[in-house]
């Protein structure tokens, strides 16, 4: 599946790794810029954008948005330092910027062979960097589980470290001293009966 680039077309990847690597996150929508999806359906930059102005109904907010002269620049300052080059440089106006669906609806508005054929392999890059950020969050849910138990497990340790040490430093309290007089044990009263016994036997 090599398709040849016209002149005026710049080259045009045709893996769906080299695709996904053109799709950007910008205001929290995986989107794909014009020049880029131009390329992957073989149409100059220009014609490309002059066929979405005449379908712009079909184009609804959540199908495409011009980007912001600050994200413009944020964009092309990332684009310049990674290994994505084509297309993006010396623009008058900042680009378009398709969603999934809108990379679709681009596809049938040029209504082309190739178009039809690259929006399929287009779809496919928009799946699979949602199935990996699904797996990233699922990851990280995980990870974030685990600190917690182990964070629980070490305050646990903690308390019980510190309860010991104050077991250890703290003195047995001093003996508790007795409070009012102390008086002396009295002898023990012999029964009254024994002395009438022995009185008894005197007499006799």
């Amino acid at each position: 599946m090599n398709a040849q680039a016209t002149p005026d077309t710049p080259p045009t990847p045709l893996t769906i790794g080299e695709i996904a690597q053109r799709i950007h996150l910008i205001r929290g929508q995986r989107v794909v810029l014009d020049a880029d999806l131009a390329a992957f359906y073989g149409e100059t930059t220009k014609r490309f954008n002059q066929q979405v102005n005449r379908n712009l109904a079909r184009f609804p907010p959540g199908f495409m948005f011009q980007l912001e002269a600050q994200e413009f620049a944020d964009l092309r300052l990332q684009i310049a330092t990674s290994s994505l080059k084509g297309g993006h440089g010396g623009r008058r106006y900042a680009p378009l910027a398709f969603t999934e669906h809108g990379a679709i609806m681009a596809s049938m508005v040029l209504n082309s062979p190739r178009a039809t054929e690259l929006s399929v392999y287009v779809v496919q890059a928009f799946v699979e960097l949602r199935g990996m950020l699904s797996s990233n969050r699922e990851l990280a849910g995980k990870v974030h589980n685990l600190e917690r138990k182990v964070s629980v497990h070490e305050r646990n340790i903690a308390d019980l470290v510190d309860s010991m040490a104050q077991l250890l430093a703290t003195p047995p309290p001093p003996p508790k001293r007795s409070i009012g007089f102390v008086t002396q044990e009295e002898p023990a009263i012999k029964p009254r009966s024994a002395k009438l016994k022995k009185s008894a036997s005197k007499k006799t």
